[in-house]
């Protein structure tokens, strides 16, 4: 049956007399079919085309379709397991009735308060899944401003599955290779007409599907930390990007360290865009590349690597390694007595290296990540909780991970609120500007962008592989794409921009 529209129906929101929707971060918008259609109210003008309750109530039985394609085997494995885990997760929780708090339309923001805090950071332990304290940092003397956040973010959602239907998991695996990951994605979209697809690891896995998920106009989330730039009104990139990473990352390293480094990346549009925006940000604080090398998938083996390392003499290198096969770059680089302080925007957070090698091999690695597991919140100690007890086998939760699962929550959000599981509808509620709060914190995805912003902490490996949290931003916007006039609101945009687009760079950067 049609959905009716918007005039026949009620939708589930306080609003003022000027009809804007009243909602505090700390709550959550109810499903549908929790909020009753007892009153009507006002509705804002930019809600005008989407369903209501009624809408809901006419859904068929019929599960909600999730697409789902990562690597649960190939070079790539050690990250899709991972995800594939999250969304099971997630799925499973929506289905029994839960949500995370959030809601459309506020933005991000922190309580702001004066409290008493340890003069260094808590160490947690490397070893299980319980993130011990190792060291927590010293009495807590020091007066000075935090910022607190909900402990308890896993509240009932009023209904179970999204609008009265099962959230059913269609997952395949890509196996770490593009041509099987094109031949998925149209499986997935043509044959099983999927509601939603969540999919991809590498960024040329994200870049084999997306023209086939634009042709189908397929509403479609990418929940990799990835090199940054993609604008598409049918994709939505919920993990970090080099704004949010490699600026932090590359100022602190600069400012601690000194001005020389040396680059090393996977040859890839990953690596190679991540290490542009390396090379186009150092000069801004003072520093240089002496050293760039871009490594393929498929090396394992790095003597000659390290060996130009040691000559090069640089203060610090940033590491872009991705894979089962460049994750032997670091005890190979311990063997041979490479000691310079490392920086990466995947190491730690997402391939767990420090869990899984023996120190000192990640000795001196930082990176600033918006998740990993030894975040020493309450709310992620629960969420990590819970995880362990569905996979109790498991060894990490890595970044990636963490976001598919905020994603797919926030997904069935968008979809009670839109009254329907219809794509260009769920698409354009995403476009509200959405506040979720994830184990990581609070996220807000920006509407005219379609990506998200996040907390940010710099992780530090000490010699033992124990993890810190040396430096806190609580939120960084994915600006970039806003500088260079991105609204896909307004203009709908299906390209990848890249930094030589930004006259920014070499309007302040040295020649």
């Amino acid at each position: 049956m049609a959905d009716k529209k918007l005039d026949d129906t009620i939708l589930p929101v306080e609003t003022t007399a000027d009809g804007e929707i009243l909602a505090d971060r700390r709550t959550v918008v109810k499903g549908i079919v929790a909020a009753g259609v007892g009153a009507a109210v006002a509705l804002p003008t930019y809600l005008r085309d989407f369903g209501g309750p009624a809408s809901a109530f006419a859904q068929s039985g019929d599960p909600v379709k999730l697409g789902f394609i990562e690597d649960e085997s190939g070079n790539l494995a050690v990250y899709g397991l991972q995800k594939v885990h999250a969304a099971q997760l997630a799925v499973k929780e929506i289905n029994e009735g839960k949500t995370l708090k959030g809601a459309p339309n506020i933005g991000a923001g922190f309580l702001g308060v004066e409290g008493q805090v340890a003069k260094k950071p808590p160490i947690i332990s490397k070893e299980g899944t319980k993130l011990d304290v190792v060291d927590a940092g010293g009495d807590k003397s020091v007066t000075d401003l935090v910022y607190d956040e909900d402990d308890d973010i896993l509240i009932d959602s009023g209904e179970k599955g999204i609008l009265g239907r099962e959230l059913q998991l269609l997952k395949a695996d890509g196996q770490s290779n593009n041509a099987v990951w094109q031949q998925l994605a149209r499986k997935l979209i043509q044959e099983d007409k999927v509601d939603v697809l969540v999919a991809g690891f590498a960024s040329a896995e994200r870049e084999a599907i997306r023209p086939i998920v634009d042709q189908a106009k397929q509403l479609y989330f990418y929940t990799n930390q990835y090199e940054g730039g993609v604008a598409d009104a049918n994709t939505f990139c919920t993990g970090p990007v080099c704004e949010q990473q490699v600026i932090p990352t590359v100022q602190y390293m600069v400012e601690k360290f000194g001005p020389k480094c040396y680059t090393i990346a996977a040859d890839y549009n990953f690596g190679q865009l991540t290490a542009a925006w390396t090379k186009a940000y150092i000069p801004l604080v003072g520093g240089e590349i002496i050293g760039e090398e871009f490594i393929p998938l498929s090396v394992s083996e790095f003597s000659q690597v390290i060996a130009r390392i040691q000559q090069a003499k640089p203060d610090w290198v940033m590491t872009l390694l991705v894979g089962q096969n460049h994750h032997n770059y670091y005890p190979q680089a311990a063997a041979a007595g490479l000691k310079f302080p490392m920086a990466s925007t995947v190491n730690m957070a997402q391939g767990y290296e420090h869990k899984r090698f023996a120190p000192p091999s990640l000795a001196n690695m930082h990176n600033a990540i918006q998740y990993q597991m030894e975040v020493p919140t309450a709310r992620n100690r629960a969420f990590v909780k819970r995880w362990m007890e569905m996979f109790p086998d498991d060894q990490y939760i890595g970044e990636m991970a963490q976001n598919t699962y905020f994603t797919v929550h926030l997904y069935a959000k968008a979809a009670r609120l839109a009254g329907t599981t219809e794509q260009e509808k769920v698409r354009r509620c995403l476009e509200l500007g959405w506040n979720i709060e994830a184990p990581e914190g609070s996220v807000f995805l920006e509407p005219g962008t379609h990506h998200c912003a996040h907390p940010i902490r710099l992780a530090y490996c000490d010699e033992n592989h124990n993890v810190s949290f040396v430096r806190d931003w609580p939120m960084i916007q994915a600006w970039w794409l806003q500088r260079l006039g991105v609204n896909l609101v307004r203009t709908p945009e299906f390209k990848q921009y890249t930094p030589d687009e930004d006259p920014y760079f070499k309007m302040f950067g040295k020649a």
